[in-house]
């Protein structure tokens, strides 16, 4: 596996950098439990960042570069769905794209709203449907996601069906949702880092106790191999390494996000912290296509049969 980025994709990072300089900080006295902005959203779309995975000199490695990335923002961007399944199913189907498996369609769905394409994964194949208002209920309001977040109340009689292998989609959207918890966990573990290093207790800084030290570099070193795997997952396109991705970000995020509140003591059960518009996406990625037990499953199921 290649370590190092290569010229193309260090470009690619550094163009996104710099477009996304403008929306690396919180809004100053927003306590929203999710942040999302449209001139971001329009400036991928228009810059191409979403559709890197069908150039060939880029590729899924790169798409996956880019979802972490951007995970890392405090803003939620509809991101990894579009880089690598919308190609797969259709490049023209319209955003933000929703994923909801057959036998799961009353999970939350991230993005969810009236013009979003839902695309349903499960026995009958893979099929999508445009979602208007009256097939969307509303997300309960005590829920607590730093996702947009709504329900499927009901779904069209008629849905589009792809020509698609449905088990190549489920393998997509695992790389999809490991890159985009890397980046989430990256950013999680840079906030907690700069407020243990300033936060002072009995005359110090909080990050100068050992205790402390250790738990953060054990935290790191999840955090880095997150992002690794999600790497190898998407460059090597098997199945087994998809499922040991996401089973270990899931895994990961499970022990990390517990960290981190505690860390932060009281401020971490607060909105006046920006850790939960990380911490808050990772939970709900802990659940997503079941959770860590059916990563398990998949992952045994494609390394032993």
């Amino acid at each position: 596996m290649q370590l190092s980025l290569n010229e193309d994709q260090q470009q690619v990072l550094d163009f996104i950098d710099s477009l996304a300089r403008p929306y690396a900080g919180v809004p100053l006295h927003d306590v929203s439990l999710a942040l999302e902005n449209a001139e971001l959203d329009a400036a991928l779309i228009e810059n191409g960042f979403l559709d890197v995975m069908a150039v060939e000199e880029l590729g899924p490695v790169t798409a996956a570069l880019v979802v972490e990335k951007l995970a890392r923002l405090p803003f939620a961007v509809e991101a990894a769905a579009s880089a690598f399944v919308r190609p797969l199913v259709d490049p023209d189907l319209p955003r933000p794209i929703c994923l909801v498996e057959e036998d799961r369609m009353g999970a939350p769905l991230r993005f969810l709203r009236p013009g979003a394409t839902v695309i349903v994964i499960g026995p009958s194949g893979v099929r999508s449907f445009t979602a208007e208002e009256e097939h969307i209920a509303a997300a309960q309001e005590d829920t607590l996601y730093a996702y947009p977040v709504a329900f499927l109340q009901t779904t069209p009689q008629t849905l589009t069906t792809h020509t698609v292998d449905a088990a190549e989609v489920l393998r997509l959207w695992r790389v999809a949702m490991a890159a985009e918890a890397a980046g989430l966990l990256g950013a999680a573990l840079a906030s907690t880092v700069t407020y243990v290093s300033e936060r002072k207790q009995f005359g110090r800084p909080l990050a100068t106790f050992q205790g402390m030290r250790h738990r953060l570099a054990e935290d790191q070193v999840l955090t880095n191999s997150v992002y690794w795997l999600a790497l190898r997952a998407a460059g090597t396109a098997q199945q087994g390494d998809a499922a040991l991705a996401l089973l270990h970000a899931q895994e990961a995020a499970r022990r990390v996000c517990y960290d981190y509140h505690q860390f932060l003591g009281g401020m971490g059960m607060t909105l006046e912290h920006p850790l939960h518009l990380w911490t808050y996406r990772l939970k709900l990625l802990t659940a997503e296509l079941g959770g860590r037990g059916e990563q398990g499953l998949a992952a045994a199921d494609a390394l032993w049969g």
